[in-house]
């Protein structure tokens, strides 16, 4: 089977089957081979591994997949790239193609039946769009994962994995860093996809921590706090959580959990780390129950 990953085999597939991009399930395809060995040699593949590839596109990525799995399946939303990928796939017999939306997927029975519920592996090159809700999922559905490796818009690759005080932290970069160590493994230029995206991108490693890095009582008030601060961003903690629908205490409580954290009242949540986000999450946990 042609590989996939030169561009004049990607276009004779996609002239083929008079394939027209979708914008709605923003694809772009890759066609550089020097990228998808880094993404494999990122992802640490080997023939002991199930892995979970989502949106296989035309199955350029799938393909090297293949070649260093035990297993793959591969999720893949647009029903037009089914034909296409039993087409560039037919050389392989350790790959099954699920037309299904990821998000409505079953992963964890899928871990359970095809790699007796070890951790797996996930292989993606995910639109802008869907990035956060596909990752959160993952972590927060507690698939077992080993590592997720993943294309995505470089600004949110970037976002995963900075800190405090700057000005792409946010809910993202805290969920992350509680799941899992970020590691930038390659940028990736546009000329690298068919069709051209207009952002660059970037290869993210997300290797899963073996137990969660601060201690935190109760994981979904954690993550409300942090959405509550960073959901109005030029506010000031207090007010941010004060404002929020999901937080029902009064300004008060918000203000002494916030000073017995150790930190000004005045503090914004840009500011915060994520222990501290597990702390105040620990203070205002007790206090709620305190007032029931």
């Amino acid at each position: 089977m042609a590989t996939l990953g030169i561009p004049q085999n990607t276009i004779t597939v996609l002239q083929k089957y008079h394939f027209n991009f979708q914008k709605k399930f923003g694809q772009n395809f890759l066609i550089d081979t020097h990228v998808l060995e880094r993404i494999i040699e990122a992802a640490g593949i080997t023939k002991d591994d199930f892995v979970l590839e989502i949106g296989p596109g035309i199955g350029t990525m799938t393909q090297y997949l293949c070649e260093n799995a035990r297993e793959v399946t591969a999720v893949e939303i647009d029903q037009n790239l089914i034909p296409i990928l039993a087409d560039t796939l037919s050389a392989y017999d350790n790959v099954t193609v699920i037309n299904e939306d990821i998000l409505k997927l079953d992963i964890v029975k899928l871990a359970e039946e095809k790699n007796a519920g070890k951790p797996i592996k996930v292989v993606a090159n995910l639109p802008y769009y869907i990035t956060t809700p596909i990752i959160m999922g993952l972590f927060e559905s507690h698939v077992p994962i080993d590592s997720i490796t993943i294309m995505v818009q470089k600004e949110v690759a970037d976002r995963m994995q900075v800190g405090p005080g700057t000005k792409d932290y946010g809910a993202l970069s805290l969920a992350v860093q509680y799941y899992a160590k970020p590691e930038i493994i390659a940028n990736v230029p546009p000329n690298c996809f068919m069709p051209r995206p207009n952002v660059g991108s970037a290869v993210i490693r997300l290797t899963r921590h073996e137990t969660v890095p601060v201690q935190v009582e109760d994981e979904k008030l954690m993550f409300r706090l942090i959405r509550a601060s960073f959901n109005q961003r030029r506010k000031t903690l207090a007010n941010g959580l004060n404002n929020s629908p999901e937080i029902h205490l009064s300004k008060e409580v918000i203000q002494e959990s916030i000073e017995e954290l150790g930190v000004p009242v005045t503090i914004r949540g840009e500011a915060l780390t994520l222990e501290q986000f597990a702390a105040l999450s620990n203070i205002i946990g007790r206090r709620m129950k305190q007032q029931v």
